[in-house]
This record gives structure tokens, sequence and C-alpha cells, in this order.
């Protein structure tokens, strides 16, 4: 069994910073691609920020010069970090995977239970 599990959400005043972190556990042979998504209340869920395990990444418009993210591949870890914190950040934060499993010998997708992050004053 392979697991993501967030932490790191909150309250945050705006202009202020947050560092989410998904670690991942259980059977893994291999990390291809993390990302992080977020779903705001009544909006679709969006791609926030991509990274390959060399370290590409991309990020939306909306949060480019803003957040960062980068992985620890020893640690089997994604982060992100998020500096100047808008109230329309405000979302629930999914990290998504692509993880190869030494089990069964093929690659899944696997998405973390979420975290939420509140950006108001």
């Amino acid at each position: 069994q392979v697991q993501l599990v967030e932490s790191g959400g909150g309250l945050v005043q705006p202009g202020g910073s947050l560092r989410l972190s998904c670690a991942a556990s259980g059977s893994i042979l291999s990390i291809n691609v993390m990302k992080w998504h977020r779903r705001a209340p009544g909006k679709q869920r969006e791609l926030v920020a991509g990274i390959t395990r060399g370290g590409s990444t991309n990020y939306a418009d909306s949060v480019k010069g803003r957040f960062t993210i980068s992985r620890d591949n020893a640690k089997n870890t994604v982060y992100l970090q998020m500096n100047g914190l808008k109230p329309e950040d405000t979302a629930v934060y999914y990290c998504n995977a692509d993880i190869t499993d030494y089990v069964r010998m093929m690659t899944y997708n696997y998405w973390g239970q979420g975290t939420q992050v509140t950006v108001s004053s």
C-alpha cells in the first residue's frame, strides 16, 4: 500500500506564508511527477504546481512568483512554499503523485487527503 499524507495547512493573514508538506510512504519503488492541486469553495480543482523527479517545475499563472514547489527524493516528500498569500488562495490543497509500487510493479496515480489553507484577516 502507498499513502500520501499532507501537512502544514492552517489559517494565515493576507501576505503571510505557509509551507505544505506531502510525504509518500509504503511499497514505493520510484516516484515520478509530484503535483499540488487545490479546490476552493464552489470552484473546480486546479493544478497549482508540479515537479519532475529531476527537478523541473511548472506553476499556475496565479501563483507564479509567490509559490515554490520542491522535493526531497530521499524522503519521498514534496513541499509547497507559499508566500504572499491572498484570500483567493483559500482552498483545500491536495498532493498527487505517480508512484511505481514494487509489490505490483505498476505505476498508479495517488492522492493525499488534503489540507485546508485559509487566508483571512
